[in-house]
């Protein structure tokens, strides 16, 4: 079986290819670049907790080292704080990295993975398909014909794949304009993150703004100043302008001492292609998706994109076609995206039009500047992660379906397991193999042995239901879940989603479930070309 061309070498394409790895599934890697990311401190990249742990899982390395965990956040009106937040273990802070940092770790990763060739110098110039696989043809020094099983294009906002395809790309240009500074300095905030709005050292009007301070390691600050609209050149003299007169502001006194690392203009489009997938040819990314207003991070969507990817070309690589399956991934993740950017387009005429806020939301101060943070920080309907609920590998009609706090669709709550092995291991740290996850709440587990249960009440029964499973999968015991009563069922997809929740042991249930979430039975790929 050929492997899969993945076109674009960044932070999706790269996780891509490690996530295919990690279920046996080779691939190559098409870098149009010459293999090495230009130091950028302007450029970072907010991650939540479960998307840096997707990484971490990855590459194998701590990237709370090479990043920055905020221990607070903090939005500010004028002179008056609005809203603080510490950050602890029931409130997990998002991780900032600077993107070639990022980048950087998931090539040393792929540097040792014998399934993954990464080819520099190869900018795609052709795709062809036909109904056993896809032809590419790269251009430059070392261009030339490759064969794959699939294609995904991860090759950001000017995509060639998305080009060659014909996907139209509506959507709006310019939404924001932020002008970006990183510079090391001290704050009077040290580890926290702040949101300052209408800062007082600046006249009302659209140019008062706003400035947003966000930490990184090594006493390094990335700023962003939302720039009036318009298409105004950004000059050095007027970021050193905006650089001085923010940091006087913040430490009230004169300008105290920085090293200036790094400048950039950060434009917002928000754009969503018409179709993620053609034929064999899939887009994941910036390539699929545009969004980025109000703190939405896209890098985090397109991680995600990866994750739902990876475990559906991975039975279909294996096993032969799953057309559902594979269709599923356009249908759940450009739903979530959609969701995202509608919240968004709503959102920013109120957040940012001023007295409009007000008939919407009481205490419109407050309320715009819970509308920004909850997008800054990945919650809210302008920063959450997407549910699934309305996939088309939703089981239906499961009798012995059960409530917990996570809804069907959704991501699960990383609680503590035991492993088969007998080991305690965090339920996120079993993400990413390409099996399912079978889940089985029993209180008082968590203090004998394992041997000591494992072969006792309904855990024969259980076991042998998993075996059963129409899809390789692994029986995991936690001492609680939270909504979950005792011996309740957890289905879960290898991408950590929920499938469904079961009042206890429910083999045919649990069976339709799991061939639910694999779009049915496999079917013959009859027609895969012309899609």
């Amino acid at each position: 079986m050929d492997p899969v061309i993945i076109v674009g070498a960044g932070p999706v394409g790269l996780t891509l290819a490690l996530a295919l790895a990690r279920q046996e599934v080779p691939s190559v890697v098409l870098d149009e670049g010459p293999g090495k990311d230009e130091p950028r401190p302007a450029r970072t990249v907010v991650l939540r907790e479960d998307t840096a742990a997707l990484l971490e899982r990855l590459t194998g390395v701590p990237l709370a080292k090479a990043g920055a965990h905020w221990a607070g956040w903090r939005s500010m009106r004028r002179k008056q704080v609005m809203r603080e937040i510490t950050f602890d273990d029931t409130e997990p802070a998002p991780l900032h990295i600077a993107q070639h940092v990022l980048t950087g770790a998931l090539r040393q990763a792929l540097a040792g993975e014998r399934l993954v060739k990464l080819a520099v110098d190869n900018r795609l110039d052709a795709i062809e398909q036909e109904p056993s696989g896809v032809t590419a043809h790269t251009r430059g020094p070392k261009g030339t014909w490759w064969r794959g099983s699939y294609l995904v294009g991860c090759d950001g906002p000017r995509s060639t794949v998305r080009k060659l395809l014909d996907i139209r790309f509506p959507g709006r240009t310019a939404v924001e304009r932020h002008a970006v500074a990183a510079l090391r300095t001290e704050l009077p905030w040290p580890d926290q993150a702040l949101l300052h709005r209408v800062p007082p050292w600046r006249t009302s009007g659209p140019s008062a703004g706003e400035v947003t301070g966000r930490p990184l390691p090594d006493g390094v600050w990335r700023l962003d100043w939302l720039l009036p609209p318009g298409k105004d050149l950004v000059t050095p003299e007027l970021l050193l302008t905006r650089i001085r007169e923010t940091l006087a502001g913040w430490t009230e006194g004169p300008t105290p001492p920085y090293e200036l690392l790094d400048t950039g203009v950060h434009t917002v489009h928000h754009r969503l292609a018409r179709r993620w997938r053609v034929g064999r040819v899939f887009l994941a990314g910036d390539a699929a998706h545009l969004l980025g207003a109000l703190g939405t991070q896209g890098l985090d969507e397109g991680l995600r994109d990866a994750d739902n990817l990876a475990w559906k070309l991975a039975p279909a690589w294996h096993h032969g076609p799953h057309e559902a399956l594979l269709d599923s991934y356009q249908a759940e993740r450009r739903a979530v995206v959609a969701a995202r950017l509608r919240a968004a387009d709503q959102a920013l005429p109120l957040v940012r039009g001023g007295a409009g806020l007000r008939a919407v939301v009481p205490g419109s101060a407050r309320g715009h500047d819970s509308l920004l943070t909850d997008g800054h920080l990945g919650r809210g309907p302008l920063g959450a992660p997407g549910a699934y609920a309305d996939s088309p590998l939703a089981p239906r009609h499961i009798e012995g379906e059960v409530d917990v706090d996570t809804p069907p669709g959704a991501p699960v709550t990383d609680v503590r397991v035991t492993a088969e092995d007998g080991s305690f291991v965090r339920l996120r740290d079993r993400l990413g193999r390409g099996a399912l996850l079978v889940v089985l709440v029993a209180p008082g587990t968590g203090v004998w042995e394992r041997k000591h249960w494992v072969t006792a009440g309904v855990m024969p029964r259980l076991a042998a239901a998993v075996t059963a499973l129409p899809h390789p999968a692994e029986l995991l015991v936690a001492e609680s879940y939270p909504g979950a009563a005792a011996h309740t069922v957890l289905l879960v997809r290898p991408d950590g989603h929920l499938v469904t929740a079961l009042s206890g042991v429910r083999p045919a249930d649990l069976y339709a479930a799991a061939e639910a979430t694999l779009g049915g039975p496999a079917k013959t790929e009859a027609t895969a070309g012309s899609r």
